[in-house]
């Protein structure tokens, strides 16, 4: 007779999204369980390869952000372009520069700059953290969910082995984020809203020795084929001959089977016939869905199993990163007792117009690649005229796709978000509520964003900070204020006081307020809503 697992949250799906779900509820000392059916990482399909500066700083507070660089194979300095070729050892046509976030490292803007890394690789280090005999999570690998039974205040989630045996699951919460083909997206009654874009793609994973060796443009993160022949794009996995490769719209070299030959495909983006390896491919179509509901009663779905992105401009994974964290905040607070339940409703009314930004900026990206082509389309004369032409061209439609940082940093959760970016790609920071806290350096040389506390920190002079201070402890609102004059930030922030989330978003921010003022402030805090003074 099999034991039923007791746990305040199940997590349905241990990629980086489902991980990332269980990290943040550890963080908060809160027990998770992790359902998975891989047993071991695949590092053969690399996936996301663009962990975003913002990312980047939610995993520095979990102390993953180091570790994760020292993992990555790429460092941080070893290129912050883009180059745009007619093949990966033709002629070079323009590149753009500082790209992805890669060249913020010691900016006020950011924390953590981006970081290329394959995602297998945070997976692994994500999945490395959660089995520490410290953790309050247990990973079950080889094992699916595939049933739900949701009841008054738990849910019974049956998982199945890949032997077809049972077991089940009791939780309060369960966190979809099992992508496209959620279980739990199904059982929630809820559908994609959406379409898929109608050219074909496949990635390939190989292996070649010679080909660094054989690139006359330089190191670069990725090299943007513009042979309308054969167009796509390569990067490097790693410096000792493993590489990515994306062959886009429609590869039309297959065998009688109806298969596609990679090695092919490969030849056509280097543009020369090297010695290679195939390691694996996976055919893909960019979809741009997202499921009409995020919630429905206990059953919540993040990442893929709530929307799907095109990958173009790297939104996809980091969009569902900041699912998990928002979430998973939020169920922290509820289980640990000191939010109320309606703090949940505000995670599908903040995420979901956020991926909706960022599905729409995708798919914005991916638009603009028969532009590029077509303008492309000339180099074959390879006059001086030609390639200038192709190169404006170029800047103008994928500027926004490599210098994102308004999207990056500058949505939040609010009506002042929009005030932070003109178009997406660049960004002037507002300490206004519903955003991301400006961050700054401070001059002890720790970042700002060190000094917040786990769950809700105040900003500001404590004979201020006094009100909220007295209403969080006779109610159990963990609560801790930042008062050094030391660090400057009364002239930072103009004297306000400013009420920041776990999630470094901001909640409230104003003058010095009566007691009664500051006791509502804290409880529209832990709802979700956002207050500011005029």
């Amino acid at each position: 007779m099999s034991t039923t697992i007791r746990t305040s949250v199940l997590v349905v799906g241990g990629g980086p999204v489902g991980l990332a779900a269980a990290m943040e509820l550890d963080h908060h000392g809160i027990a998770s369980v992790v359902v998975e059916p891989r047993e071991h990482v695949s590092y053969l399909r690399p996936r996301a390869k663009t962990t975003s500066p913002r990312t980047m700083e939610l995993f520095r507070r979990w102390g993953l952000a180091a570790t994760i660089r020292e993992r990555a194979p790429l460092h941080i300095d070893w290129s912050k372009d883009i180059v745009f070729c007619t093949t990966v050892t033709g002629r070079e046509v323009t590149r753009l520069t500082g790209t992805l976030g890669l060249a913020l490292a010691g900016s006020d803007v950011t924390a953590e700059p981006g970081q290329q890394v394959a995602q297998p690789i945070v997976e692994q280090a994500m999945r490395d953290a959660l089995n520490r005999p410290e953790s309050n999570a247990t990973l079950l690998l080889g094992r699916r969910a595939v049933a739900f039974d949701e009841r008054e205040s738990t849910v019974v989630v049956t998982l199945e082995d890949e032997h077809g045996a049972t077991s089940t699951v009791e939780a309060d919460y369960v966190v979809g984020a099992d992508g496209p083909r959620s279980a739990v997206r199904t059982a929630m009654g809820a559908v994609y809203e959406g379409s898929s874009l109608p050219r074909p793609n496949i990635s390939i994973t190989f292996e070649s020795a010679e080909l660094g060796d054989l690139i006359p443009h330089g190191n670069a993160v990725q090299y943007w084929v513009l042979n309308p022949a054969a167009p796509g794009l390569v990067g490097r996995l790693n410096l000792s001959g493993t590489w990515w490769a994306i062959a886009t719209y429609r590869p039309d070299e297959q065998d009688d089977d109806g298969d596609v030959d990679a090695t092919a495909l490969v030849h056509r983006l280097l543009g020369r016939e090297l010695p290679i390896t195939v390691i694996a491919t996976d055919p893909w179509r960019a979809r741009t869905l997202i499921a009409d509901r995020f919630r429905n009663g206990r059953l919540f779905i993040a990442g893929d199993a709530a929307h799907q992105n095109p990958p173009w401009g790297g939104h996809g994974y980091n969009t569902g990163i900041g699912d998990a964290i928002n979430l998973g905040w939020k169920l922290a607070a509820v289980v640990n007792g000191w939010a109320p339940p309606d703090l949940l409703d505000s995670y599908e009314a903040e995420r979901r117009p956020i991926a909706q930004r960022f599905v729409a900026a995708a798919a914005e990206n991916g638009r603009t690649g028969p532009a590029v082509l077509a303008a492309a389309a000339g180099l074959t004369a390879a006059t001086a005229a030609a390639t200038d032409e192709a190169a404006a061209v170029i800047q103008e439609a994928k500027r926004i796709e490599f210098h994102s940082d308004g999207l990056v940093f500058g949505l939040g959760y609010s009506e002042y978000a929009e005030v932070q970016t003109t178009n997406g790609s660049d960004y002037v920071p507002v300490a206004a509520a519903g955003n991301r806290l400006p961050h700054t350096w401070l001059p002890t040389g720790q970042s700002l964003f060190d000094r917040l506390g786990p769950e809700f920190t105040l900003i500001g002079p404590s004979w201020h900070a006094a009100a909220f201070a007295r209403h969080a402890e006779r109610h159990g609102i963990p609560l801790a204020v930042l008062d050094d004059p030391s660090l400057g930030l009364d002239a930072f922030f103009s004297d306000r006081l400013v009420l920041v989330r776990p999630d470094q978003h901001i909640a409230w921010i104003g003058g010095p307020v009566p007691d009664a003022e500051a006791a509502r402030i804290l409880d529209h805090a832990i709802r979700g809503e956002w207050r500011q003074q005029p």
